[in-house]
């Protein structure tokens, strides 16, 4: 099997799953999340025998899709499972807020230090854009579930959080470009 297909079903195959016993079970959260976790634990399982490590925000999300999803289930309470994209989007970007004084580089160059090679004010920059976009993203994330129903939650959960997060990663190559460092 191709590896970057593997490295995909890792990433979107848990969600996949989600959604896909979501709907078959006619939009029932309680049915939904335990195949999530489980997807979720196997994801992280083959990525570890892969690459012999999981790196730490597929490893952080799935400690949180496997909290969150079991106190909704022992709750019995959904508002655990849609508070879970703001605690990890608020995370990510106090993560890179604080990060910055127990190091001496940003925290978003020690991630991508070796992809993408940026002056200092460049990455500056593309970390101060992302803390906003985490935290823009646990704004809008609470605006969705505390205003709509389960099921646009859902959708937008699966279908609205990824296309945002991709359409401002594609914004960030400009800046990229202006502050690379040729090598």
């Amino acid at each position: 099997m191709n590896k970057s297909f593997l490295k995909f079903l890792t990433d979107f195959g848990p969600l996949i799953i989600f959604f896909y016993f979501y709907y078959e079970s006619e939009k029932n959260l309680k049915v939904a999340i335990p195949p999530f976790i489980v997807a979720t634990i196997i994801a992280l399982v083959v990525v570890w025998f892969l690459e012999k490590k999981i790196p730490k925000i597929p490893l952080i999300s799935g400690i949180l899709i496997t909290l969150f999803g079991g106190l909704t289930l022992y709750f019995d309470n959904p508002v655990f499972i849609f508070i879970k994209p703001t605690i990890i989007n608020i995370l990510f970007g106090v993560t890179l807020i604080f990060g910055k004084y127990f190091s001496e580089e940003p925290i978003l160059k020690k991630i991508m230090g070796k992809s993408v090679l940026l002056t200092n004010e460049g990455w500056e920059i593309l970390n101060k854009r992302w803390i906003y976009f985490f935290f823009g993203l646990a704004i809008l994330n609470e605006l969705v579930w505390r205003t709509q129903s389960e099921e646009f939650w859902v959708n937008f959960k699966v279908w609205g959080l990824l296309p945002i997060t991709f359409i401002f990663t594609a914004f960030q190559i400009g800046l990229i470009n202006k502050y690379k460092i040729d090598e």
